[in-house]
């Protein structure tokens, strides 16, 4: 496709780094990488990835390591995890970010993002980035991997939804509502398959940091990413981390179009609250005032900005947190607890009662902070999926910093306009104290090769992907409803994460708040053909972890038909050598029932010929039409046994080895 002479920036950002395909919406096209992103539960299957393609470096501009999720380190486990991922990044070149640094995305965007540059990350909130002017997008850990070897990502060309912002944001009102709001108009498939990309005369009253808010939970629309021109503000930032050099300058052409259009009057929202347990449900605040709450949480990469902080601090000074309420304060990074001590917040907040944590993730995906089942939490997270928070039963409300410090000031769902006090004005500290870079910068190759990377004993290599099979017969073991996350399918929490580097132990884990016999009826069955899942609307919504894919496919899945499928999720499904097929007609989803046994006869050959495809209902003398919509490169992918060992032959300096994905 000719270059558009109009381009709006996401298209400007595309076409500086495509090596394949063209940006006709639908149509696959082939993307350079710059940066890579990995968090700690999540990076542990890139390092494990680079080990099994037995790269001497990354070969990308560069790549961060973050340890930000799996903190509490209540065993070894952890501890030796993050010895792990140092050493990695050692010997393959990565920048590594040790645990109390801060939270990937926003340490990132301070640290390495840059205006033009595009950026994978195993994290599904490495949209987050797109506040800088940057493309970022989150996928499958191995996929990182594949990328920090030199592969292109390859996605189906998203189309362009441009989201023009007017007016200025009232008092009481800030970011976090904005992109509640788009979740009020859209629910959590409304960005499917598009970039959605902010302008507008209503920017001017949006900082970095804001736009990072809105940014970071693009990912709960389901959109590919969000992204921001490259501004004046965005230069002020850089400037105000002393990383102005890096600036370029990205806006849209006059003139430029989009494919979608939305927009948004600032002036004219309020404040927005998400209930139990979808960040899609959202309502005004005003329509549930009264609701007693016992937790109010501040922080995690939804909104780590100081003004998220410091808002809830001068709320709160002088006064002391409802009786009953657990007022939690999660800080975004170890510069940021500095600044907050340094200006007083922190008194205010302490004075008030918050129980202060360690920058990072923390509770966000229930790594502690659990409320009580069935009690009412306020939190500034991005997502309340049941049982995240990691407490099944669990209510988790998303809202601003200014909704849940109203709610723990008053010990009940509050609407802030009616607390009768001035609205703080927050202003950056011009005395902000810049603590030094606390990230650990790769070493020169020579030196790199020299390190010997170090595993605990609960450490596994990859599972071996043998390739598709020739034919399958399989029993339905579970059926599945509309809008299953991630977190469902592969849980987090204290008593998962601490095995996120073995595969083959946390299978053990998968879907065990829907069904915990799964694991072992699975285990009963995998050698007699494996089995398969039926399920619904949406389904792998959420976090991108491989777990989900990677997990349930040692227990020895090899289909998933479902109504229709997250992008992340669909994605990592074919890296990891599944056939992830769609109903042709969404009503024969009626028709299946767990136990019945589906066979797809000729598999390999007829997954390679079309993409319409035949189940029949062994037990039931039925056939069910479906369809799996995989482009030939992603066929190849799926009858290799999954991206590893289809690509170690095309990376740079391959061998050409395949067969097995064991380290």
């Amino acid at each position: 496709m000719a270059t558009k002479s109009k381009m709006n920036v996401a298209e400007k950002i595309i076409e500086a780094h495509m090596v394949s395909g063209d940006m006709t919406p639908g149509e696959e096209v082939g993307i350079k990488i710059d940066q890579g992103l990995c968090q700690d539960t999540l990076g542990l299957l890139t390092a494990l990835t680079l080990e099994a393609l037995d790269k001497e470096r990354i070969q990308v501009e560069l790549a961060c390591q973050y340890v930000d999720h799996n903190l509490l380190q209540t065993d070894n486990k952890a501890a030796e995890d993050h010895h792990f991922l140092k050493t990695t990044c050692q010997r393959f070149g990565m920048h590594y970010s040790p645990a109390g640094n801060g939270i990937s995305h926003p340490v990132h965007m301070e640290r390495l993002g840059r205006p033009g540059a595009t950026l994978i990350g195993g994290d599904s909130h490495s949209c987050s980035a797109g506040s800088l002017g940057m493309i970022g997008m989150g996928t499958g850990s191995i996929e990182v991997g594949m990328a920090l070897a030199g592969m292109p990502i390859v996605i189906n060309m998203p189309k362009i939804w441009g989201v023009k912002l007017t007016g200025s944001l009232p008092d009481w009102v800030s970011a976090k509502d904005v992109i509640l709001e788009m979740l009020r108009r859209h629910g959590v498939k409304g960005g499917l398959g598009r970039i959605i990309e902010y302008y507008g005369p209503g920017l001017d009253c949006l900082s970095a940091m804001d736009r990072h808010v809105i940014a970071n939970m693009g990912a709960e629309l389901g959109a590919t990413t969000s992204v921001f021109p490259a501004d004046g503000e965005v230069k002020r930032y850089l400037k105000s981390v002393d990383r102005e050099d890096v600036f370029i300058e990205i806006l849209a052409d006059e003139g430029a179009t989009y494919d979608l259009h939305e927009e948004i009057d600032l002036s004219s929202l309020e404040p927005l609250i998400a209930k139990p347990s979808s960040p899609g449900n959202v309502v005004p605040v005003r329509d549930c005032v009264g609701e007693k709450i016992s937790q109010g949480y501040i922080g995690s990469s939804a909104n780590p900005g100081y003004r998220d902080f410091a808002v809830a601090a001068m709320m709160v000074e002088g006064k002391t947190a409802a009786e009953g309420v657990s007022f939690d304060v999660n800080p975004t990074s170890r510069e940021m607890l500095t600044n907050l001590l340094n200006q007083g917040h922190l008194a205010n907040l302490i004075g008030f009662g918050a129980r202060m944590h360690q920058a990072g993730c923390n509770g966000c995906m229930g790594m502690g902070q659990a409320a009580a089942m069935g009690a009412n939490s306020l939190r500034t997270t991005p997502r309340n999926f049941p049982g995240r928070s990691g407490v099944k039963g669990d209510m988790v409300w998303l809202c601003s910093p200014e909704v849940v410090t109203a709610g723990a000031m008053n010990g009940e769902i509050t609407d802030p306009r009616e607390l009768g006090m001035d609205y703080p004005k927050v202003e950056q500290p011009e005395n902000w104290i810049a603590l030094p870079d606390a990230l650990i910068k790769p070493m020169p190759l020579e030196e790199a090769k020299r390190v010997k990377i170090e595993k605990g004993d609960h450490t596994a290599p990859l599972p071996s992907i043998d390739p598709f099979p020739a034919n399958i017969e399989a029993p339905i073991l579970i059926k599945l409803g509309d809008n299953v996350d991630t977190d469902a399918i592969a849980p987090a929490g204290a008593q998962v994460l601490p095995y996120r580097s073995n595969v083959q132990k946390t299978a053990e884990f998968t879907l065990m708040r829907d069904d915990e016999t799964l694991a072992d009826r699975a285990f009963a069955v995998k050698e007699q053909g494996g089995h398969i899942w039926v399920a619904g609307e949406n389904f792998g919504q959420g976090s991108s972890r491989v777990h989900a894919v990677l997990s349930p496919q040692y227990l020895g899945l090899k289909i998933i038909v479902a109504k229709s499928f997250a992008r992340i999720f669909w994605q990592n499904t074919i890296n990891g050598g599944l056939l992830p097929v769609e109903f042709a007609d969404p009503d024969d989803y009626d028709k299946l029932s767990q136990d019945d046994v589906l066979v797809l006869e000729n598999a390999r050959e007829a997954v390679s010929r079309s993409s319409d495809l035949v189940l029949k209902v062994k037990s039931k003398d039925m056939e069910v039409p479906v369809t799996h919509g995989l482009s030939d490169r992603q066929v190849e992918i799926l009858l290799e046994g999954g991206i590893i060992n289809w690509g170690r032959s095309k990376l740079p300096g391959g061998s050409g080895n395949s067969g097995s994905q064991a380290a």
